[in-house]
């Protein structure tokens, strides 16, 4: 095969794109990992991570740094490329295409490119991301033992995400810019009744103070009358919206679900075949380190015998 032909194209480094790569390797397939930066995804925004098997607790970037050399000592071939477009071709094979020029040809994909939460888009969420705002309550709820948290948000996630962390926090206070929630109406009972909860209705974010230790602090403005407040926090866990990357997808439809998630089947093929997708921009019950990597031991298994089958009904086709 060329320097450009594989088997398997692995779209994204994230934990999901990397489990992939390994057990590409480990299969003796001819694949490559594609990602635009240093290969770890979200890990390499999250300080600590405690629930991902084996470690009690390690450091997001530390974790990622283990899985690509893992991946690497099965020969994984990562090459740092920013993906513009997934095409399938006439013949049924691939071509990605990426911002260099370079074009790269293989019968199956592997599609991990995660997703993107939508940011406030305020001073200090980028400086104080993992020192106190985070956008996942599963992975982060533990560190706020006892603490005083914000929830920014009124939709179901929101509303949902606030109820899981009164688990830890003594006190949560949810943020809505308007003066009634998105979510559910069960969910909203929930909350009402929750006495750790508070809502802070009208109000959306200014910015996020803090000093070396962490966030300290959110100014808030009133949507309606203009006037600003100090809410002391050490916590901001914000869920105003997620968006799977899904546009990579070119010239074909592929099966979502309302979200926009990837739906597949249950060896993670997309409606589209020789596509597969695997972590974050699947649909599923839950977004974690481990359901990623789950997901790609299923997808690389899923590849290898995808391919045996394609070459079998090619040869019985030649014959």
């Amino acid at each position: 095969m060329s320097d450009h032909q594989f088997d398997l194209i692995i779209v994204g480094g994230g934990p999901a794109g990397l489990c992939a790569a390994m057990y590409a390797g480990r299969a003796m397939l001819s694949a490559v990992l594609l990602e635009r930066g240093i290969p770890g995804g979200e890990l390499l925004n999250t300080e600590k991570v405690e629930d991902y098997p084996g470690f009690v607790s390690i450091l997001g970037p530390d974790l990622a740094a283990k899985m690509a050399e893992h991946a690497q000592a099965f020969g994984a071939d990562i090459r740092q490329e920013n993906v513009e477009g997934i095409h399938r071709l006439l013949d049924g094979t691939f071509r990605v295409a990426t911002s260099s020029g370079t074009e790269y040809i293989a019968p199956t994909v592997i599609l991990t490119a995660g997703g993107t939460p939508t940011k406030l888009g305020v001073p200090g969420e980028l400086e104080y991301a993992g020192r106190g705002v985070s956008y996942c309550a599963v992975c982060d709820g533990a560190f706020f033992k006892g603490d005083t948290i914000a929830v920014v948000g009124g939709g179901d996630a929101a509303v949902e995400e606030a109820e899981y962390l009164t688990r830890y926090a003594s006190k949560v206070f949810i943020i809505h810019r308007r003066d009634e929630f998105r979510a559910s109406r069960l969910l909203q009972e929930r909350v009402f009744a929750n006495p750790k909860i508070e809502v802070i209705w009208n109000s959306r974010v200014l910015e996020l103070i803090g000093d070396a230790t962490g966030l300290k602090h959110l100014e808030l403005e009133n949507t309606i009358t203009g006037g600003r407040s100090r809410l002391d926090a050490t916590g901001c866990f914000v869920f105003i919206g997620f968006k799977p990357n899904t546009g990579l997808i070119k010239d074909e439809h592929v099966r979502h679900d309302a979200a926009g998630y990837i739906v597949t089947d249950d060896r993670m093929m997309t409606s589209i075949p020789g596509l597969f997708a695997a972590g974050d921009l699947r649909a599923q019950l839950t977004r974690q380190v481990t359901t990623a990597v789950g997901d790609a031991t299923t997808a690389a298994i899923a590849v290898e015998k995808y391919l045996t089958e394609r070459r079998t009904k090619a040869v019985a086709g030649a014959a």
